[in-house]
């Protein structure tokens, strides 16, 4: 390069400069550029055609001596590197590399600048030696090429995040579009990060790692993550299609070898090695090949169930039987499974009684496609703990749970009736029992099961308070846990005139927090000479709850206005029913 002076007015910027749009930031350097001028040279080359030259790479002490000479009515010479003309990726990188290590520029900028150099003729492990960076950082930021460009400005604005962004990388424009669609609708959920994965893949994405059949006869279509290593089946149904004949014949190779037998188990069923004993090949231990619902295929050599060890312990098995070969393949006993299912189903569907039964059952028990959680009531006091383990509710609740365990034949001090079956022949088995049961008894059990998984705290409280006539001043009691609890000032006058009257509220409104709730304990008990105030219930615990202040922060209060209009309709037509006594 040739170093020289060159006038202000014979210089403009290259279009090779990473920065070459719009004005940039000059609040860091204008002031040293008014002190000494500018020291370091700025990269230039010939422009084509009128003499001048462009700036490849200095745009913003460019921009920062223009200013300085429009402030002091002269101009001046800046100090250039001059390169040779022509060499677009050369000057690409020169803009980028004094870029880079000047001032980290962004990533949208950094993959516009890259894509330049790409098609100029570098590739992703020339550009990743000039700068630096490793070759995956590199594809990385190409990746950005797969968005759509209103995409690529929200990121840039920081409005999208980096692992919302990384799985778009994924998607077609087409796709991209859709999910455009639902972030500019307010009223419809728009996925983002891990869940925007599950959203593009319809479910589990399944890594290309997972398969166990050869690649090279997949016709189905493959998404490479060029944020990561990994590569992604775009068509699941295509994936299970190839991957089941190939587990099937993974398991036939252990069969080959001598192992007594061999169990798949159904995609997204864990092994549940704390069921199962160890138990080697020459004594008859069996192999379970547990297949994720991302398809991975995860092997389980020598093993048996506790059961069957217990009783191989009692004589009741041989542990001497020679290996059998199943009659049918685990293909066949799909089809056979998914058509018997698709009559059983359809059957079910004109049997609401006896559905019923079976989802209750479900409730109780669990199965691989029910996940169902017991209301913890967790507090976060013991005071509050205390409280409501001692109060009339969960007395009447805790004598309907019981009269249900006694029911079912439970054990008496089994903590709930959901997640309470421990028979050993599990979902089944309490379905069993249920038939059995008349209607009532079995609503019985159901109105248990869902008071039980009833959550605290949500928007149905409010909902089905109202629709069951529940009066929370027949049921509760005023105690010190809750006194205790308020400390606002504002809220403690409130409460003291809501107990006391508006008189004594007045009287005591310089009173510490301490007199005013003495003033309010006496009045609901009755003592000090003060009239016993009865079935007093704060705003903000009844059906509807209010607010005592105009200031927001009643959780009772928001979730109640959500659904206000729904109550409204649901009210009249609904009538709080007695549950039918279990006998």
């Amino acid at each position: 390069m040739e170093l020289r002076h060159i006038a202000l007015a014979n210089l403009c910027i290259s279009a090779a400069n990473m920065r070459a749009r719009g004005k940039p930031d000059l609040s860091h350097i204008l002031p040293s550029i008014r002190a000494r001028g500018v020291l370091v040279p700025l990269i230039v080359r010939p422009a084509e055609g009128d003499g001048r030259f462009e700036i490849v790479a200095g745009k913003r002490r460019y921009h920062a001596a223009l200013t300085v000479a429009e402030e002091s009515g002269g101009e001046d010479s800046l100090p250039c590197a001059v390169m040779a003309a022509g060499d677009d990726a050369a000057a690409l990188e020169a803009s980028l590399i004094e870029n880079v290590a000047r001032l980290d520029p962004d990533e949208v900028n950094l993959w516009e600048s890259f894509t330049r150099l790409v098609r100029e003729g570098r590739s992703s492990e020339d550009i990743a030696l000039t700068f630096g960076l490793t070759e995956l950082q590199v594809k990385r930021t190409l990746a950005l090429g797969n968005l759509l460009p209103r995409i690529r400005g929200l990121y840039r604005r920081g409005d999208v995040d980096v692992a919302t962004v990384r799985h778009l990388t994924l998607a077609s424009k087409a796709r991209q579009r859709d999910w455009l669609a639902l972030l500019d609708d307010p009223e419809t959920y728009c996925p983002t990060g891990p869940q925007l994965k599950a959203w593009l893949f319809g479910g589990a994405s399944i890594p290309v790692s997972a398969a166990l059949f050869d690649m090279a006869n997949y016709a189905g279509e493959i998404v490479s993550d060029l944020f990561g290593e990994e590569r992604y089946f775009a068509d699941t149904a295509s994936f299970w299609a190839a991957q089941t004949p190939a587990i099937e014949a993974k398991a036939d190779g252990y069969r080959e070898v001598g192992w007594r037998e061999v169990v798949v188990l159904p995609a997204g069923e864990t092994f549940r090695s704390w069921e199962h004993e160890r138990c080697p090949k020459r004594k008859g231990g069996k192999v379970f090949l547990a297949v994720s619902a991302r398809g991975e295929v995860t092997v389980h050599e020598g093993y048996i169930s506790r059961h069957e060890a217990q009783r191989r312990a009692k004589g009741e098995v041989s542990q001497d039987e020679k290996p059998v070969r199943p009659e049918i393949s685990a293909p066949i006993q799909n089809y056979v499974d998914l058509h018997r299912h698709a009559a059983v189903r359809a059957d079910l569907a004109d049997q609401p009684s006896l559905a019923l039964r079976v989802m209750v059952a479900h409730a109780i028990a669990g199965s691989p496609l029910w996940n169902v959680r017991i209301e913890d009531q967790r507090a976060t006091s013991d005071a509050i703990a205390e409280s409501v383990e001692s109060c009339a509710s969960e007395a009447r609740f805790d004598e309907k749970r019981r009269a249900v365990l006694a029911l079912l034949g439970f054990d008496p001090e089994t903590p709930t009736v959901t997640c309470g079956y421990d028979g050993e022949q599990g979902l089944a088995g309490l379905l069993t029992q249920l038939l059995d049961l008349p209607d009532p008894a079995l609503l019985d059990i159901l109105a248990i099961v869902m008071a039980e998984t009833l959550e605290a705290g949500s928007v149905l409280v409010e909902v089905l308070g109202p629709l069951l006539g529940t009066d929370m001043a027949k049921i509760w009691q005023a105690d010190d846990a809750l006194l205790d609890l308020i400390k606002d000032r504002e809220v403690l006058g409130h409460v003291l005139a809501d107990v006391a009257g508006d008189e004594v509220a007045v009287a005591n409104e310089g009173a510490t927090g301490k007199v005013k709730r003495k003033i309010v304990r006496d009045c609901l008990t009755g003592e000090n000479g003060r009239a016993k105030v009865e079935s007093w219930v704060p705003k903000w615990m009844a059906f509807p709850p209010s607010a005592y202040t105009a200031r927001c922060g009643v959780g009772t209060v928001s979730r109640a206005a959500k659904v206000a209009d729904l109550r409204v309709l649901v009210a009249p037509q609904v009538e709080p029913q007695p549950l039918q006594q279990a006998a």
